[in-house]
Formats: C-alpha cells, structure tokens, sequence
C-alpha cells in the first residue's frame, strides 16, 4: 500500500484532492487505477485508508474508507543533531533514521567537520535532504515527514535541544562501560523529547565535550569506534526499540 502526506485543507468531509507531483507520480508512474487503496496523512496528524475515485484534470480524488487510522509515530520526540559527514553519508543517515522514527533531524557544523559548505552549497543540500525524508516517510509508512533543520553550528545546536528537549544524549568514545546507557535507558519514557548529538569523522572537539558535560548524558556505544552514521543509526535503534517496549 502506497503512503501520500497532504495538508489538512485538503482533506474533505469524505474525500481527499492529492495535487501536484504526488498526483502525477500516482497517474503516470504507479499508473493506479480507480478503486485502489492507499494510505494519506494530513499535515494537522490525522490518517486515513482511501479509495482512488477520480481523475480531475491534474489532481487525483481519493475516497475516504476509514478515518483515525493509527499513528505509526513513536511516542517521543526524537531530536538529532548530526554533525554534517563527507560523502553521500548524510543521505543515508536521513533515509534510515526516518525509518526509524526519529521527529526531525539538525546538520551540525563541528569544529572537527571535514566538510565545509558555503551557503549556495546548504541550500541545496537542504533541498535535496528534504527530499530524502519525504521518500522515506513515505516507505516506511510515516504519519509525519520529518523535518530537515537549517545547517546550524554547534551552539546553536546547543542552544535548539535545550530549548525542545528534556533529555540530552551525547555519545563519546571515551567514556568508559555501559553503565551510562543502562541509565539513560530508565530516563527514556513515552512523553520525552529527546535530543541525540552525533560528532563528525573526527570526533568531538574538548570544547564541544566541556559544553556536553554541562547537562547532557554522556554515554558509550561500546569498545568500537563507530562510524558517525553508523553511530546515528545505532542510537535512534536503542531509542527506537526502548520506547517501543515502554508504550
């Protein structure tokens, strides 16, 4: 069943108008057929099963079978602040990461960044990682499309998950044993507002650590040195299966 995200103004007591490039994947790339089923969530968190009704010029209108669908959506507000790799690294962080549940997910500039980028460069990379979560939302079944924060450097970052978060986490080779995690876990309930901060290729720099240990759970991932998407993908995992356990 294919999944579609539209705006609550254009959702109808009892049908939906799909418009624009959602419309014109589902005429002339999915070729469907009138009758077919799909899934829509609306921008105000409310799903629905549909019925393709109607082909009205560019628009598809879909019949409402069931409305309240259940929300796929973890019951916390999962915030992460990754620290913007080289490569295609980033893409795959998104793709996966909104599979996972995470809410929305901030490119950190670190001190420690291989990557410089100018602001023609964000921009478009922006545009593109929007995409990506759009395309994962949709695989995966989402109520929501996670947002894509602007690019922001590291204070800022600081300064955004003290703002939207009750619970800080901050991954660290250095730190010793497991006993930080076992802990946090207990902190991780339905409810919570999580921010997650991933260090760069070459690690957190002493500055960004001094700031970390101010009111963030410094944690270890185990004796490996993880790859920053890889260290991403294991935390929102545990994050992920924790909270679902907990529902």
């Amino acid at each position: 069943m294919y999944q579609f995200f539209v705006s609550s103004s254009q959702v109808a007591n009892d049908s939906i108008t799909i418009t624009d490039g959602d419309a014109k994947h589902i005429k002339s790339v999915l070729r469907m057929k009138k009758g077919e089923v799909i899934r829509v969530s609306s921008s105000d968190m409310k799903n629905y099963l549909c019925e393709v009704d109607e082909f009205s010029g560019d628009d598809v209108l879909v019949k409402i079978k069931e409305k309240d669908i259940p929300s796929t959506e973890l019951p916390a507000k999962i915030y992460l602040f990754q620290a913007i790799p080289k490569g295609d690294r980033m893409e795959t962080v998104i793709e996966k990461c909104v599979e996972l549940g995470v809410f929305e997910i901030i490119p950190v500039e670190m001190k420690n960044c291989i990557v410089k980028l100018d602001d023609k460069k964000k921009a478009n990379r922006i545009k593109r990682y929007k995409g990506i979560s759009e395309a994962a939302a949709k695989q995966s079944k989402r109520s929501i499309v996670p947002n894509i924060h602007d690019i922001i450097n590291f204070k800022e970052a600081v300064s955004y998950a003290r703002d939207v978060s009750s619970v800080m986490i901050f991954p660290y080779e250095r730190k010793d044993g497991m006993a930080s995690f076992e802990e946090l876990q207990q902190k991780i309930k339905p409810g919570s507002d999580i921010a997650i901060f991933i260090g760069p290729e070459g690690g957190f720099d002493e500055s960004e650590v001094e700031i970390a240990k101010e009111d963030m759970d410094i944690i270890s991932l185990g004796e490996r040195i993880l790859r920053t998407d890889t260290a991403a993908i294991t935390m929102m995992s545990a994050i992920m299966l924790t909270l679902e356990m907990k529902r």
